[in-house]
């Protein structure tokens, strides 16, 4: 049989199952990256596993989401972050160092090799031609002890790439087209793998930029081939030994193909609220802005912010614009810093902010009231800046920019011809702000501040649930909904009563009351319930407010994971009628539960309104061995 890209890394990782699509396999982890506003409790939940070290190839600590250091409470964590590292043998890069996804992609990520990230980003290690995969940090907690990670097996989808981008259009468009074509559920359960002879004009930071927003089509993963591009980058990097060449066999077998031309794509760009809200820039042309923001995961590679600098050299940014420019890491930042590319950006009157996720998720940077804010970020969920009514679009570095000198959303080819950038020779190696972890890690103090706080832990599952209907929401509710980001509730994350007054805080702040007043209940949803970020806040903190189930339509991958690792039963509705009928505060009351999770239905009776309606659970066998034991810590205890 004629293998995959996908199912080669898988194969050759296999510990456990078939990989056949719905089957449950288990697979051998190699590395694994935590960020600090997840890291947190990924590691207070590693401490409690009793391992003397970490049990993978390479485990990276990043510090670059709490970088906002207004207190005691993020330097803290960050303290704690580095004494767990050196304590455990991982590598910790420290605040300045840069975002996670793009520091990893420059010092560490390898072809065919297996990364699982405590961020839903982590996908884009693809761009490398890796098996990445985004997850809650206590699946990542797990893998670092030696723990295989479960998954069922995704469908493989292959993109067929031909053409070459024309002038002024980027890899952004290429991934925004999909999200247009697919929506942000198109690609639940699926891997998108990238192949055709489009694939080798595409150098790995595009790829990577693919790879990273192909988790707004809520995949699995992404992943392009190894091959010579990816080598080229490699050289570069000084990392050429940890070059291996990984292609689709000839004539591999794939679930579905879609094809795209590259040459057909445009400029495009993603209206507020949703990154699949997808119309080609043209459409928007010519809506007044009033802020830029350019860097994140996806786009602050050097590649990107050469073009940048290169438009703005001897320009300046129209009055009404206020322009920040991320640069993705230290690397970048030293690689701008020698091309006078920096030099450009600050006299054409760009503000620098930190090499760091800063305005993605709200940490700084916010548009102001009523705002319109381009963004060369991944989300623009509604809230997401920081300020509650601004209105954000998702766009390529290229569209931002020329946007940003006119001051009115602008399509980049009417700039006339683009800049060239050439690759640097070679890129700096340099990793001043990089820790090793010593050899001898016997004297090392875990190092606690007053916001390090235990974690709270739910008992086995009891055979009867009762409880008030909590809240009632919507289709694609996001964890930004129900455990929101920002400077005010990111310090907290280490703190789980604190930060659960915050749940639900920007759909109903006094949900958090109401679930403390009524010993916890339920939460009902719509459909895609869960949807992007992998924060296991949003599972943590409603399981310390007791709540004991939701029930929704459909869940997002990731988040469905997190509830069940956390002790919450995701139940879904059979019937739309039944998620129509259900009200808020009704009294519900699910029976025989132990029974339930074996046969996966339950009935639930509402007796509020008197009637009876059904649910299902899809688990497998060791999701029901972590629902009956109250979660995934219980359980491996």
């Amino acid at each position: 049989m004629n293998l995959n890209l996908t199912h080669k890394i898988l194969d050759k990782h296999l510990v456990e199952g078939t990989l056949a699509v719905g089957e449950i396999v288990g697979i051998q982890v190699d590395q694994t990256l935590t960020q600090d506003a997840t890291g947190t409790v990924a590691y207070l939940q590693f401490e409690t596993m009793g391992a003397e070290k970490v049990d993978t190839e390479l485990s990276v600590s990043y510090v670059d989401h709490n970088t906002l250091q207004s207190g005691y409470r993020n330097p803290d964590d960050h303290r704690y972050l580095q004494s767990v590292a050196a304590r455990y043998g991982i590598v910790f890069s420290r605040p300045g160092n840069g975002i996670c996804h793009q520091v990893h992609l420059e010092r560490f990520g390898q072809p065919g090799k297996t990364l699982l990230g405590s961020d839903s980003h982590t996908p884009t290690g693809g761009g490398l031609g890796m098996i990445a995969i985004g997850v809650g940090g206590q699946d990542v907690a797990c893998a670092m002890a030696g723990l295989p990670f479960y998954m069922t097996t995704p469908e493989v989808i292959r993109v067929e790439l031909t053409g070459r981008l024309k002038p002024w259009v980027t890899a952004k468009d290429v991934i925004l087209e999909l999200l247009r074509r697919l929506s942000v559920k198109g690609g639940v359960g699926k891997v998108f793998e990238y192949g055709g002879p489009g694939v080798e004009t595409l150098s790995v930071p595009q790829r990577a930029t693919i790879t990273n927003m192909g988790a707004e089509l809520g995949a699995t993963t992404s992943i392009f081939p190894s091959d010579a591009r990816t080598l080229e980058w490699l050289e570069l990097q000084g990392r050429a030994n940890d070059f291996q060449r990984i292609e689709a066999d000839q004539d591999a077998e794939y679930d579905d193909v879609v094809e795209l031309n590259l040459s057909d794509v445009e400029p495009l760009i993603a209206l507020p609220h949703s990154p699949d809200n997808v119309k080609t820039v043209k459409e928007v042309a010519g809506k007044k802005v009033d802020q830029v923001c350019i860097g994140s995961c996806t786009n602050s590679s050097l590649q990107d912010l050469c073009t940048v600098g290169e438009i703005l050299r001897n320009k300046k940014v129209h009055p009404d614009v206020s322009l920040g420019i991320a640069p993705g890491s230290q690397q970048v930042l030293e690689l701008i810093t020698e091309r006078s590319i920096l030099g450009s950006m600050i006299k054409a009157g760009a503000r620098i902010l930190e090499s760091a996720c800063g305005p993605c998720i709200g940490m700084g940077f916010s548009p102001p009231s009523g705002g319109v804010s381009l963004r060369t970020f991944n989300r623009n969920f509604e809230g997401r800046t920081g300020t509650a009514d601004a209105m954000c679009y998702l766009c390529s570095p290229e569209t931002a920019i020329a946007s940003a000198l006119r001051g009115i959303v602008t399509d980049p080819r009417e700039l006339g011809e683009p800049p060239l950038v050439e690759e640097p020779d070679k890129y700096p190696g340099s990793e001043s702000l990089i820790i090793y972890p010593p050899t001898d890690n016997s004297d090392v103090e875990i190092i606690r501040g007053p916001n390090i706080q235990p974690l709270p832990q739910r008992p086995k599952l009891a055979n009867n649930l009762k409880g008030s209907v909590l809240i009632k929401v919507g289709d694609n509710i996001t964890t930004d909904h129900i455990m929101p980001a920002g400077s005010k509730i990111l310090p907290l994350r280490s703190n789980i009563p604190a930060i659960s007054e915050y749940v639900f805080n920007p759909i109903d702040p006094k949900f958090s009351e109401r679930a403390k007043e009524k010993n916890g209940g339920f939460i009902i949803g719509g459909e895609n319930y869960g949807q992007g970020s992998s924060r296991e806040h949003a599972a943590l903190a409603p399981m310390y407010l007791g709540i004991i189930a939701v029930i929704a339509k459909s869940f997002a991958r990731i988040h469905k994971s997190n509830l069940i690792n956390f002790g919450i039963l995701p139940l879904a509705f059979v019937s739309e009628s039944d998620h129509d009928r259900i009200s808020f505060e009704d009294e519900l009351h699910i029976g025989e539960l132990h029974k339930g999770i074996e046969t996966g239905k339950f009935t639930v009776e509402n007796l509020t309104a008197g009637y009876e309606f059904t649910v299902w659970c899809e688990l497998n066998n060791k999701e029901k061995k972590i629902a009956l034991a109250g979660g995934r810590l219980n359980m491996v205890k």
